[in-house]
């Protein structure tokens, strides 16, 4: 084995592992490996770009805007829902029609697509009848995988394989040469889930079974129980703010669902809705998150303003600490990692770009080369240095503090008074730590002016506490603390929803740009003006700390607001509604003509007139031309992330064919079971790609197996087609996972799939699969060329 050999065979491992592991974007893997192998010299630069410009990789970008074309003209859309109509009120009928459908319709479009527009109409139908959508969103998600094979644009490996075999001189496979496997693994997979399959499905729902047939929404997430009034006192602190200004959600969590006022309610009131005294408020949420201001109105705001003289004045603990790189808390907030519960300091200020932020930096996203001004004493500093990756550590004192970060302009004093319920605990039980943007910094006991931070030091009478906020927000958050709760008599008697108020659900689309951030850094709230009251992520209703909680494929929404704000997130690409239409805008009108294109494509590639990917790209350009999609939306549409992979893993392919690590490995695999002959070759081929294609990109299995396939069929005498046909086979087999395919992730969350559900209905499939490799591909390419 050559030294080549051995780096390719580390890049491979490696790029495995990374895809296995999910440690970085599978796209950045890709481009890793990439620039290994150039900057290496294994293979020639041209060589390792040449993935951006393989026909292939144009081939799959075509078709996705294709499918987009269909997509945003409504044609899917039409022909999904007349075809479940036909399903009636049986569950294994509409199973088997649901199957179907989708199987046909990934034929020609993207398989995620073509699920995700389903998905709405799925989940409606199953409410109406009074089941679980877990009995039909999995059939859905592996019908949109069997359907895939139904042509040779149906899925990128397809693509991918039939390009390998024109790149290594063979007769690429033609539109229809999938379609007999394809229609074979649709009709055999659909048999199976309707006589054995819907029996091995879960019997979930989103929260508690109902035994009425539409879906209460507000009782299935237990909604109910969570609601609670509120009222605001004559004199409030509160009276006159808004709802945002008042910090409800945003400090405490809470949803106001409803504000009484004079005896009329108004339901789902927006962040401008101003309080007044005597209002009552029906709230969401869990009230313990109150206990956080319990204190601050039994102090005394001290009126003295915080100069640079002050400051001066005084003994603080002030550390200068740099973000590194590879700190962990880069890409996350110091909120969301739990900065000063894990290492016991406060952060006062921060320094991003020559800016000094005093306000709102513990929501935002660190970045290596911000710098941060901590307060603690040395012991906790250490830690601070050897776990989280901070560097250029350096001692600030009050004065350069206050010169450099500004830090007396966010500095005020509150006092404890005589009698105040605070006298006599320590720091740490008075509770308050962090109120929202307000920080205890320390204690300095009377006429001295050192800061003492040890929070297991008794409050008493005199006392001034050093606090990092605003005296606006001391005020509110005694106002806060005021507020007078009320138990609802009967929680559920209260309805939260009207004729123009309702609860929704929603899940990010497939080509979400929001996928991994948290409502807080969508700035949900804000730009939608909606609440949102649970997510369901992982078989599990969440209902607390929603704020700061990452949102991925697959997991539900249950929004809360006004219909004519509900239309503005059905309107957004990046959520799908899932009960009623789509949201986004369908140009009906132009359905004809963009079926009428995608037919064009196929009749100029069935009759040779064009390769496919000239076809393609020529349909891709005619659907914006003829304003069947604009621009903006074919890029949008564009998964880019596949695609840079694709590109990327090819030069992996090269690799392995031009330094022989290809023929090394097919030398492996044909001593180890050639001997047994070809249907064990067949068979040994088609579950190393079906394994991989359970826990990394099936495009990236397809391009690394196909030249292991090819070299495989040359060995030993096989019909080159046969054997990629199989890979092709293998790689649309990842049901046993759910992190084998995007399409599964999407439906896991909404079904409340658990890992084991798709090992246990998915197992059968691959088996099914196989036996359509082992028999069926024998007869369609026979073995021998």
């Amino acid at each position: 084995m050559t030294p080549a050999m051995f780096f390719v065979l580390g890049v491979l491992a490696l790029a495995a592992l990374f895809f296995l592991k999910d440690w970085l974007p599978v796209d950045l893997v890709a481009i890793m490996v990439l620039l290994l192998l150039a900057v290496s010299g294994v293979i020639e630069y041209r060589d390792a770009l040449a993935g951006f410009s393989n026909p292939a990789v144009i081939t799959v970008a075509a078709v996705l805007v294709l499918g987009s074309g269909l997509m945003r003209t409504g044609v899917a859309n039409i022909v999904g829902r007349y075809v479940l109509r036909l399903a009636g009120s049986s569950e294994l009928r509409l199973l088997a029609v649901t199957m179907i459908t989708v199987g046909l319709l990934s034929g020609f479009m993207n398989n995620i697509g073509v699920a995700a527009l389903l998905l709405p109409v799925i989940i409606d139908i199953a409410h109406r009848l009074g089941r679980p959508p877990s009995k039909l969103l999995m059939p859905l998600a592996f019908g949109s995988l069997l359907g895939g094979l139904t042509t040779l644009i149906g899925t990128a490996p397809n693509i991918l394989i039939s390009g390998a075999l024109s790149d290594a001189g063979y007769e690429s496979f033609e539109l229809l040469d999938f379609t007999p496997i394809g229609l074979s693994a649709i009709v055999l997979g659909t048999a199976y889930m309707v006589v054995l399959g819907h029996r091995l499905l879960p019997d979930r729902d989103l929260g508690k079974e109902q035994s009425q047939p539409v879906k209460n929404l507000q009782a299935s997430y237990g909604i109910d129980k969570r609601l609670c009034g509120m009222s605001v006192p004559e004199g409030s602190a509160l009276s006159g703010k808004t709802l945002a200004q008042s910090r409800l959600g945003s400090a405490l969590g809470l949803n106001v669902v409803a504000i009484t006022r004079d005896g009329k309610t108004t339901l789902a009131p927006g962040a401008e809705a101003v309080l007044r005294s005597g209002d009552k408020l029906l709230v969401e949420g869990r009230l313990n998150q109150l206990n956080t201001m319990r204190g601050w109105r039994h102090l005394v705001l001290d009126s003295t303003p915080w100069t640079e003289e002050r400051l001066s004045s005084i003994t603080m603990d002030l550390t200068e600490v740099t973000v590194r790189r590879q700190c962990k808390l880069v890409g996350s907030s110091l909120r969301e990692f739990g900065f000063r519960r894990r290492f016991g300091l406060n952060v006062v200020a921060m320094v991003r770009e020559g800016h000094v932020e005093l306000a709102n930096f513990a929501l935002e996203e660190l970045r290596a080369g911000d710098r941060l001004l901590v307060q603690g004493v040395e012991g906790k500093l250490e830690r601070l240095r050897e776990d989280a990756g901070f560097r250029d550590f350096r001692r600030l004192s009050a004065t350069q503090a206050a010169q450099r970060y500004h830090l007396h302009e966010r500095l005020l004093s509150v006092q404890v008074p005589p009698g105040s319920i605070l006298a006599g605990k320590m720091l740490a039980e008075s509770r308050l730590g962090n109120a929202f943007d307000l920080t205890v910094l320390g204690i300095f006991p009377q006429e001295e002016t050192h800061l003492q931070t040890d929070s297991g030091r008794e409050l008493r009478v005199g006392d001034t506490l050093l606090v990092r906020g605003l005296p606006e927000d001391v005020i509110t958050a005694q106002g806060l603390e005021e507020l007078r709760i009320h138990e609802p008599a009967e929680r559920a008697s209260v309805k939260i929803e009207t004729d123009t108020v309702r609860l929704t659900e929603f899940a990010l689309s497939p080509q979400s740009r929001l996928e991994g951030k948290t409502l807080r850094q969508m700035h949900f709230r804000d730009r939608y003006g909606l609440s949102v009251m649970a997510i369901w992520s992982e078989g599990h209703a969440y209902r607390s700390n929603l704020r700061d909680r990452p949102v991925h494929l697959g997991d539900v929404l249950l929004v809360h607001g006004p219909q004519e704000k509900l239309q503005l997130l059905r309107d957004d690409p990046d959520f799908w509604p899932l009960t009623g239409e789509p949201g986004q805008q369908v140009q009906q009108a132009k359905a004809p003509l963009g079926a009428g294109i995608m037919a064009t494509v196929i009749l100029t590639v069935l009759m040779g007139w064009l390769p496919i990917t000239i076809a393609a790209t020529a349909g891709a350009a005619l659907m914006v031309l003829t304003g069947c999609l604009r621009m903006e939306d074919a890029y949008r549409d564009i998964e880019w992330k596949a695609v840079i992979l694709i590109a990327g893993m090819l030069s992996l392919g090269v690799a392995m064919e031009q330094t022989g690590t290809a023929e090394m490995l097919a030398n492996s695999l044909v001593s180890t079971v050639g001997w047994l002959g070809p249907y064990a070759v067949l068979s040994a081929v088609f579950w190393f790609t079906a394994l991989a294609a359970q826990v990394m990109p099936t495009a990236a299995v397809a391009v690394l197996v196909a030249p292991i396939a090819i070299s495989t069929a040359v060995s030993e005498g096989i019909n080159p087609q046969a054997l990629m046909m199989v890979v092709a086979i293998g790689s649309s087999s990842a049901f046993m996972s759910p992190v084998g395919h995007p399409v599964n992730l999407m439906v896991m969350g909404m079904g409340g799939y658990r890992f084991s559900d798709y090992t246990r209905v998915g197992l059968p499939l691959v088996l099914i699969n196989f036996l359509i490799a082992l028999l069926l591909v024998p007869i369609l390419f026979p073995l021998t060329p």
